[in-house]
């Protein structure tokens, strides 16, 4: 039996909102909880990057790195777009949940 792998790209943001960290894992639970209890020291624990508001999930390692490194090659307001943009989507699909269609609110 093939053990099945993901491995995520994520971006964290600090508590102020003004510096943005991004980076790889294979289990994205753990490892924001990590960055939450400041468990290493370096750049999310200097800037208290714990706020997780951007992730993909891969299938293969090696689009995983490729994925992190060329996001972290992409200027500051590129990567606030693909934030909020991810964030629109996950706020209408929680919406779309939580209110069922044909049904009004108020």
């Amino acid at each position: 039996m093939l053990r099945e792998y993901r491995f995520y790209v994520y971006i964290l943001q600090s508590s102020s909102r003004r510096a943005l960290y991004i980076g790889m894992t294979n289990n994205l639970r753990r490892r924001v909880f990590e960055h939450k209890m400041h468990r290493h020291e370096g750049f999310t624990d200097q800037y208290n990057a714990v706020r997780l508001v951007y992730w993909e999930r891969y299938d293969d390692v090696y689009k995983a790195i490729g994925r992190e490194k060329q996001l972290k090659r992409w200027r500051r307001e590129k990567k606030l777009w693909l934030i909020a943009r991810f964030n629109a989507v996950a706020v209408t699909s929680l919406f779309s949940r939580l209110v069922p269609s044909g049904r009004r609110t108020g």
